[in-house]
């Protein structure tokens, strides 16, 4: 009897219609990034890379951040000046002095404030004016009728500064975000200016009009303090290495400051990359965001449609889709 069950079971088997097979998942955000196509890589030029060298941990291992310097027409005044800080070995055996919890660690001259024991900054760096926190839209040579760029990010550009990213949002601190060779930026009808995202890096200050030097620098290591933009100059990004910022333990004085000299962190070395011997010198490249991998990546950030979750979120903070950057050549 079993026997004919069987035999029973599968000429009904034969019987049933050909399902097509299930839809694969949708692919994760890393997934996408994953399969990329390496011509939509783009390589960061050894000029453009900050490499800081901390004093080793305690248990004797390298520390290594590397600092993304932002193109022009964004922050050059101050970037500028870090070229040549960073040339004249300006850094060395400075250190990390503030590291305030869910916000931002911040290093410099321990003795900046003391006029006398203040270490001398080099000569010929430029004092910014606050107007460069932004940068108008002329100056980029777009068209400055933002409405229609708002509806559809899918055309402008010019020779100088390459096509714009297609991927383009609403924004709770400008009329809108948008991605720009490679960074996170925001925007309105005159102006644009960079973003405080996670790892971004910027320059310390004392109160306007000063605008800082470029000596004293600060990555942010909490949720975004988007409330910083426009108010203090952004000059790049960490690329690799924010683990050994972020980690760090609090300052126990105000703001975060370490109260204690000896719980700094000392720096013994900030060079560019193109400085640095070419063996062993780090290279990154990030995922174009004028890629279609980089729009598809940015959708999936936005609406994660993998295995995981249960339903889309239907949109995304800029600063939760972080331009993905990747160490080439080597470690």
């Amino acid at each position: 009897m079993r026997q004919l069950l069987l035999a029973a079971t599968a000429a009904a088997a034969l019987l049933l219609p050909v399902h097509a097979e299930e839809a694969a998942p949708a692919p994760s955000p890393g997934e996408i990034v994953e399969a990329a196509a390496a011509g939509e890589w783009v390589r960061i030029a050894p000029s453009d890379l900050l490499v800081m060298d901390l004093a080793p941990d305690a248990a004797g291992k390298p520390r290594r951040v590397v600092i993304q310097l932002m193109p022009p027409p964004f922050s050059q005044g101050w970037i500028g000046n870090i070229r040549k800080l960073a040339a004249a070995h300006w850094w060395d055996g400075t250190a990390i002095t503030r590291v305030q919890d869910n916000y931002v660690a911040q290093w410099g001259d321990p003795d900046g404030e003391d006029a006398v024991k203040a270490k001398p900054l080099p000569d010929g760096l430029a004092t910014v004016p606050e107007s460069e926190y932004r940068t108008q839209w002329i100056e980029l040579k777009y068209d400055k009728s933002m409405k229609p760029l708002l509806e559809k990010w899918s055309e402008g550009g010019s020779a100088e500064t390459g096509p714009r990213s297609a991927d383009v949002g609403p924004d709770n601190y400008a009329a809108a975000y948008l991605f720009d060779r490679g960074w996170p930026l925001a925007t309105d009808e005159d102006y644009e200016w960079p973003v405080h995202c996670y790892g971004m890096v910027g320059v310390g200050r004392n109160l306007s009009p000063d605008t800082g030097s470029g000596a004293e620098l600060y990555a942010v290591i909490g949720h975004a303090p988007r409330h910083l933009d426009r108010n203090i100059a952004l000059i790049g990004r960490v690329v690799s290495g924010i683990e050994h910022l972020s980690s760090l333990p609090r300052g126990t004085g105000p703001l975060g400051f370490y109260a204690d000299p000896a719980q700094r962190v000392p720096i013994a070395s900030v060079r560019l990359a193109s400085d640095l011997p070419e063996v062993g010198r780090p290279a990154f490249e990030y995922l174009s965001t004028e890629s279609d991998s980089f729009a598809r990546y940015a959708d999936a950030r936005a609406n994660r449609r993998d295995p995981f979750f249960i339903r889309p979120a239907g949109g995304a903070d800029i600063c939760n889709i972080p331009v993905p950057v990747r160490a080439v050549g080597g470690k």
